[in-house]
């Protein structure tokens, strides 16, 4: 079974996000005994942010 966007899954994890001492935007993801860092350019993280913030309203409008 591939498990994409619409899968549920039991796993519990963190989600930190900040700047790095490099200029960067990191994301960072802990959970399920793993811990995966995610460095972005700042204009690659605005454009992140655009699609979270258009996922968010999309997602609004979706009747449960």
């Amino acid at each position: 079974a591939i498990m994409g966007i619409n899968s549920e899954r039991d796993i519990e994890a963190n989600l930190q996000i900040g700047p790095t001492d490099k200029g960067m935007v990191r994301l960072f993801v802990e959970g399920g005994g793993a811990e995966i860092p995610m460095d972005f350019e700042p204009d690659e993280a605005r454009e992140i942010a655009e699609e979270l913030m258009a996922a968010a309203k999309a997602a609004e409008s979706i009747k449960r």
